[in-house]
């Protein structure tokens, strides 16, 4: 008990001794000053930006509104600092109302007058404060009947991963989309693209989220995806054993190649790589060729290659042949 006492008078000699009354008295005076320059400034009349939502209400329930050309309307008011400084860290202004019914000018389109942006910006303000101008001072929305298709997204943009990389798949989540816009719109819209995108020189796995780039008339659910793009290492490699056959053969002949089996050559993923087998390339001898050239040798062709598969080449492109009866 009696070091706390002794640590009470200790706080009370500090504060209450001549110097610290004078250093307090003067701080309150200049806390008291601060507070009057502060009422005098925000007593003065400012002119500041401010930012008011859109939003159209009252909208029928089998209305879908495809765009608003704005949701959001740039103000620029005059009025005292503390009613600006309200609009700006307050959000005192809220969010302006459209009636649909009251602008709908049918066909798909609603057009609200500067006039009335006007008036629905003011019924958001302060009586006392002024509108200096407008932006944008009319707006248009467009809305369908609940008209829609479903369509395929893709990837618009840059996408090059680092050399000795190639993109092997790519996945979108989700990979379809919903649109809605007029019937004339919806005829023309086969696939929606994302925003550009620009990503280079990354060797693992990239994951993207994108924003879908579509008209100003036209209302796309979700309006991003997930994209996942997945690379791999590019190698040459060959595969042995694929087999020839013959096309045009006649019926009752036999076409016999020597070898019977040849070797192709190559680029593609070692994930890709892993799962090749022979019988997935496509080589053939093409017995029409054979009775033209009257050779000793036959041309052989690779006709088709699996996906994933670039650069392909046959090892040997003559080999010798028999046609016999059967």
């Amino acid at each position: 008990m009696k070091g706390i006492d002794t640590i009470f008078r200790a706080i009370r000699i500090f504060l209450f001794s001549n110097l610290n009354k004078q250093f307090l008295i003067f701080t309150f005076f200049l806390m008291l000053s601060g507070v009057f320059w502060l009422i005098m400034t925000l007593n003065e009349t400012y002119e500041k930006e401010i930012k008011i939502p859109v939003r159209v209400n009252n909208v029928p329930k089998n209305v879908v509104l495809t765009s608003t050309v704005v949701d959001t309307i740039r103000v620029t008011v005059r009025d005292k600092g503390w009613v600006i400084l309200a609009y700006l860290y307050g959000q005192k202004q809220g969010v302006a109302q459209v009636n649909f019914k009251s602008y709908d000018k049918g066909r798909g389109h609603g057009y609200v007058p500067s006039a009335d942006t006007r008036r629905i910006v003011e019924l958001r303000l302060e009586t006392s404060t002024k509108i200096v101008s407008i932006k944008p001072e009319r707006f248009e929305y467009s809305y369908n009947n609940g008209e829609y298709k479903r369509v395929p997204v893709r990837w618009a943009g840059r996408i090059i991963p680092d050399q000795l990389f190639f993109i092997s798949q790519v996945n979108y989540m989700p990979d379809s989309v919903d649109v809605y816009a007029s019937r004339q719109k919806l005829d023309s819209i086969h696939v929606i693209y994302t925003e550009a995108l620009n990503y280079v020189n990354f060797r693992d796995s990239l994951a993207v989220e994108a924003r879908l780039s579509h008209p100003n008339d036209v209302k796309v659910v979700p309006e991003r995806i997930n994209i996942n793009f997945y690379t791999d290492v590019l190698t040459e490699e060959a595969i042995d054993g694929v087999p020839i056959q013959c096309m045009n053969l006649p019926q009752g002949k036999v076409l016999r190649t020597f070898p019977g089996k040849v070797k192709v050559r190559f680029v593609a993923g070692v994930n890709r790589i892993r799962t090749l087998r022979p019988d997935d390339f496509v080589v053939v001898a093409d017995y029409n060729d054979i009775l033209q050239n009257g050779s000793d040798k036959c041309t052989i062709y690779l006709r088709n290659v699996p996906h994933g598969i670039s650069r392909a080449k046959l090892e040997t492109q003559q080999v010798d042949y028999l046609i016999e009866d059967e």
